[in-house]
C-alpha cells in the first residue's frame, strides 16, 4: 500500500533559457551571409522553423532572403559535397549504341 501512496515529485532542474537565434540588432537580408548560413543545412536545404527556433515571421523572412541569395549566386542551390559520393565509384553514364541484330551478314 505504501507504494501506491508514494508521491512522485518532479525533479526541480534549472533550465537555461535559450537565446533567440536572431538578435534584436540583426537584420534579415540576403546580403547578411553570416546570418543566413546558420539556417541552412550541410546539404544546402533550408532548416525548418522548429529546428531554427524562429517565429513564423522570421522564418518567412529567412526563407525569402535565402532564395534571393541563391538567385543572385551568393549561395549555391545545392552543396558540392554531394559530388564526392559519385566520384569514388565507376561512372554510371548510359551508353546508347546502335541496335545489334542477332545475325549480322
Amino acid at each position: 500500500m505504501e507504494k501506491s501512496k508514494r508521491l512522485y515529485f518532479k525533479s526541480k532542474r534549472s533550465f537555461r533559457k535559450r537565446l533567440p537565434p536572431i538578435g534584436s540588432g540583426d537584420r534579415i537580408d540576403y546580403r547578411n551571409m553570416s546570418l543566413i548560413g546558420r539556417f541552412i543545412s550541410e546539404q544546402g536545404k533550408i532548416l525548418s522553423r522548429r529546428v531554427n527556433r524562429l517565429n513564423l515571421k522570421q522564418q518567412r523572412l529567412i526563407t525569402i532572403a535565402i532564395k534571393q541569395a541563391r538567385i543572385l549566386s551568393l549561395l549555391p542551390f545545392l552543396n558540392n559535397d554531394n559530388e564526392k559520393q559519385f566520384e569514388g565509384g565507376e561512372s554510371t553514364t548510359r551508353t546508347t549504341g546502335l541496335k545489334r541484330t542477332p545475325f549480322q551478314i
